[in-house]
C-alpha cells in the first residue's frame, strides 16, 4: 500500500500537471478561435514555417500555449526563472523567458542566459566526444575500460565495456561523495576510477555519475586533451556555440542564473558548478559542468537533426547519431547510448515516441529531440534555487512536451474535405 505521505505528493504532482496542461490547452484554444493578430517573424523563421507546413498561425497558438504554461509554472515556485526554445532543423520557432535570474529582484531570462546544464553536460558535451572518437575508430565501444583506462582495477571490472557505460549498465554504484572523502581533483578522479562495482555489469540499469566521470577520463587519455579543451576544439566551437563552456569568467557573472544555497560551501551559487562532485573534480567533468544558453543549445538541436552538421560544420556523422539514439536493449532499458529516450514515464510526457531522444539535468534543465516530427524542446531553468528540495520541475517538463506535440500535430493535421453532395 502506498504511504500517505507519498500519495499526497503524488496527488499534488498530478493536479499540477493538470493545471499546468489545462492552462497551456485553454491558450491554444483562445488563440485559435480569437484568430490573434501576429508579430512579424523574421524571413528565416517564415520560411522555416512554410517548409514544414507549420502555419504562422499555429507557431502562435504554440508561443501562447508555452507562455501560459511557463507563467503557471513560475507562478506555483517552480522555478525562479526559465527559458524554453522551441524549434526545427531550420529555426528557432518559439522562445520564452519567464520569470527572473534569482527570486531577489534581478533581469528576466532571455536565450544568452547562461545556466549551469548539470547533467546535460553527459549528452551535450561527454556523449559528443565519445560519438566522435567512436567514428574515428579510436575508442571501441565493446572494449574493456581497463584498454584506455589502466588503473580500472577490482573485481569484474574487466568485464566492462564503454558501452555499459554509456548506458549506466557497467555495475558501478550511483554515486559517492567524492567531494567528502578526497581533498584534490586528483584524487577525485582517482578514487572514482577505483570504486568497486556493485553488481556484474550488464545485470542491471543503475544511472551513474561515476560512469561518466571515466568516460569523460577516456575522452582525455585517447584525445591526448583535457575535456573542457577537447569540446572546445571539436564540437563548441565548430558549431559557434560561443557562450557553452566549463568554469565560467567572471566577466559572465551577470548573466549566470544563481543555482542553490549550499550547505557544504556555505553560500549561494553562482557562476560555479553546482554539482559537488564536480566542483572537487575541478569544475570540469564529463558528467556535470558545462554552462549553456538557451541559443547555443538550439545550436547543437539543430545539428542533430540536420544529420550531424550546421552551417558547414560536420560533428558527428547521421550514422553515429542514429546508432547513439537507439535503444540497445529494451527487454532490459530505455537507454541509448548516452542519451534516454521516451517511456510514457519520463521527462518526454505522453506523445512523443522514438526515435525521439532527450535527458534532464539536476539543476532543471532538458532537451528533447524528435526526428520524426523535426521538433525539438528544450527548457532551462535553476529550480535548485534556493534549495534542490523543490520537486516541481517534473510536472513542468511533462506538460511542456505535451502541449507542443499537441499543438504542432493539430497543425500538421489534414484539414477535413467537405462532404460531398448527395
Amino acid at each position: 500500500m502506498t504511504p500517505p505521505v507519498l500519495s499526497e505528493r503524488v496527488r499534488a504532482a498530478a493536479h499540477r500537471t493538470w493545471r499546468l496542461v489545462r492552462v497551456a490547452s485553454v491558450a491554444s484554444a483562445a488563440v485559435a478561435c480569437a484568430g490573434a493578430v501576429l508579430p512579424a517573424q523574421s524571413p528565416s523563421v517564415s520560411s522555416a514555417i512554410r517548409r514544414h507546413g507549420t502555419s504562422v498561425a499555429s507557431v502562435e497558438i504554440l508561443r501562447d500555449s508555452v507562455r501560459a504554461l511557463l507563467d503557471q509554472a513560475r507562478a506555483d515556485s517552480a522555478f525562479p526563472g526559465a527559458v524554453a526554445v522551441i524549434g526545427n532543423l531550420d529555426s528557432v520557432l518559439v522562445e520564452y523567458g519567464v520569470g527572473s535570474l534569482d527570486w531577489a529582484p534581478s533581469a528576466r531570462p532571455d536565450e544568452n542566459t547562461l545556466w549551469d546544464m548539470a547533467s546535460l553536460t553527459k549528452v551535450v558535451g561527454l556523449t559528443t566526444a565519445i560519438m566522435q572518437l567512436s567514428e574515428a575508430g579510436r575508442v571501441d565501444l565493446d572494449a574493456p575500460v581497463q584498454r584506455y583506462v589502466n588503473e580500472f582495477r577490482g573485481p569484474n571490472k574487466e568485464r566492462v565495456t564503454l558501452r555499459h557505460l554509456l548506458t549506466h549498465s557497467s555495475g558501478l554504484p550511483a554515486w559517492r561523495p567524492l567531494y567528502k572523502e578526497t581533498d584534490s581533483p586528483a584524487a577525485a578522479r582517482a578514487l572514482a576510477v577505483a570504486t568497486a562495482l556493485d553488481t556484474l555489469p550488464g545485470i542491471r540499469m543503475v544511472y551513474s555519475d561515476l560512469g561518466a566521470i571515466i568516460l569523460g577520463v577516456i575522452v582525455e587519455r585517447v584525445s591526448g586533451e583535457p575535456l573542457d579543451a577537447y569540446l572546445a576544439r571539436h564540437v563548441f566551437g565548430p558549431l559557434r556555440m560561443t557562450s557553452t563552456t566549463y568554469r565560467p569568467g567572471r566577466d559572465l557573472l551577470q548573466r549566470i542564473a544563481p543555482t542553490e544555497y549550499d550547505p557544504w560551501r556555505q553560500r549561494h551559487i553562482r557562476g560555479e558548478v553546482h554539482d559537488e562532485n564536480a566542483y572537487a573534480l575541478g569544475g570540469v567533468s564529463g558528467h556535470a559542468g558545462l554552462f549553456s544558453t538557451g541559443h547555443d543549445v538550439a545550436r547543437f538541436c539543430r545539428m542533430y537533426l540536420r544529420g550531424g552538421t550546421l552551417d558547414g560544420a560536420r560533428i558527428v556523422s547521421p550514422e553515429t547519431i542514429r546508432r547513439f539514439t537507439t535503444v540497445q536493449d529494451s527487454t532490459f532499458s530505455n537507454r541509448a547510448l548516452g542519451w534516454e529516450t521516451p517511456n510514457g514515464t519520463n521527462s518526454a510526457g505522453h506523445l512523443l515516441r522514438r526515435p525521439a531522444f532527450g535527458h534532464t539535468g539536476f539543476t532543471g534543465t532538458s532537451i528533447w529531440v524528435d526526428p520524426s516530427h523535426d521538433l525539438f524542446v528544450i527548457l532551462l531553468t535553476n529550480r535548485v534555487n534556493p534549495t534542490r528540495q523543490n520537486l516541481r520541475i517534473g510536472a513542468v517538463r511533462t506538460a511542456l512536451a505535451d502541449v507542443v506535440v499537441r499543438v504542432l500535430d493539430r497543425a500538421a493535421a489534414p484539414s477535413p474535405s467537405p462532404s460531398s453532395p448527395r
